[in-house]
């Protein structure tokens, strides 16, 4: 028929297609981590934007309403970091002068080293070689390169600012998104209809719930724990209680990852004498642990996804180790897609419950 493209036709604008998506991919790979933040962001945070805009309907379809949300949530990130930068600085003064008495002095043995109940002596006996006299601790911090610990310096300085712009673009990217909100997600219902079918929408509403579930579980809940174990810190006498709790509720973010920072707040008690105050911080802190991660966050995420539990820390781990923190969210998304996929495969064919297959 007249007009209706040839096969060979229709091969060469999908080799075209696929080679400039493939160019594209490849031209903008340095922001993808940017773009995909900022959809995340976006799907955590859109009950809130439309409770908004259902508050102030003036202010929907303008630029008002997404530039003040993207500014609340740059101050969300850029507070709690500027803060933290302040107190990494005042602690960087104490331990330099920590540095100096020590060169100047030794280390003494602390005295919980004393009260260990297994390799107490072995422990007493390599302190007192390597650090308690001035000599030995000069040798031992002699042992640090300056020009290796320079040229890591520099690297962490690159980081910053390359993380900076990608944060800056993250932050632009999720401006953008906010105001085309209706125009990019009717486009993407029509792609994803006409890509596949009528899994197609189910596959972005399993994506948003993954998305909602995983922040709920993961951060929401992390908060949580790190809010515990600041008022537990206080309570035990830990140096910096709020600043190590907001520590623990970043890395509670994590599964298991909480568990570094109250053994770190385990260990500064120790240094300090308090034996059972440093038990306590660990009886504590895994009680909080084992019922958030065992409890908690399946009941969250798993929930909200139909997904096995198995399958949601597969999904974070795999996630994290391969996209980093972004892989937190981006992994169980795509288990949970992946799952769904699955099951509508398996139970395609299978016939009505009830119905009598002999």
């Amino acid at each position: 028929m007249v007009g209706q493209p040839l096969p060979r036709q229709k091969r060469a604008r999908l080799i075209l297609a696929l080679g400039l998506v493939a160019l594209g991919v490849w031209i903008i790979h340095d922001f993808l981590a940017s773009l995909v933040w900022a959809a995340v962001i976006a799907i955590a945070i859109s009950p809130l934007y439309e409770r908004a805009e259902r508050r102030w309907p003036h202010l929907r379809g303008g630029v008002t309403l997404p530039a003040i949300t993207t500014l609340v949530v740059a101050l969300l990130v850029l507070v709690p970091v500027s803060l933290g930068i302040i107190r990494a600085a005042s602690e960087a003064q104490d331990l330099v002068r920590w540095l100096t008495v020590a060169r100047e002095s030794g280390i003494p043995v602390p005295h919980w080293l004393y009260s260990i109940p297994f390799g107490r002596d072995a422990a007493v006996n390599w302190w007192q070689q390597h650090l308690a006299t001035p000599e030995a601790t000069q040798a031992e911090l002699a042992r640090f390169n300056n020009r290796a610990l320079l040229y890591h310096t520099q690297i962490v300085g690159k980081g910053l600012i390359h993380r900076s712009i990608i944060f800056l673009f993250t932050l632009l990217a999720l401006f953008f998104l906010l105001r085309d909100a209706d125009m990019l997600v009717g486009q993407l219902k029509s792609a994803g209809s006409r890509l596949f079918g009528p899994s197609g929408e189910r596959m972005g509403q399993q994506v948003v719930q993954s998305v909602r579930g995983t922040i709920d579980g993961l951060v929401l809940v992390g908060i949580g724990e790190g809010a515990v174990m600041a008022v537990a810190y206080l309570a035990l006498g830990v140096p910096h209680p709020l600043l190590l709790g907001a520590a623990t509720a970043i890395a509670a973010m994590i599964p298991f990852g909480a568990a570094v920072m109250f053994e770190i707040a385990a260990f500064a008690l120790l240094t300090q004498d308090a034996v059972t105050a440093a038990i306590l911080v660990n009886v504590i802190g895994f009680a909080v642990v084992g019922v958030a991660d065992h409890f908690v966050r399946p009941a969250l995420i798993g929930g909200a996804t139909r997904l096995p539990f198995l399958w949601v820390l597969v999904g974070i781990l795999g996630g994290v180790e391969t996209l980093g923190l972004l892989g937190l969210f981006v992994g169980p998304a795509t288990m949970a897609v992946l799952v769904m996929l699955w099951r509508e495969y398996v139970e395609r064919d299978l016939p009505p419950a009830g119905t009598d297959v002999g």
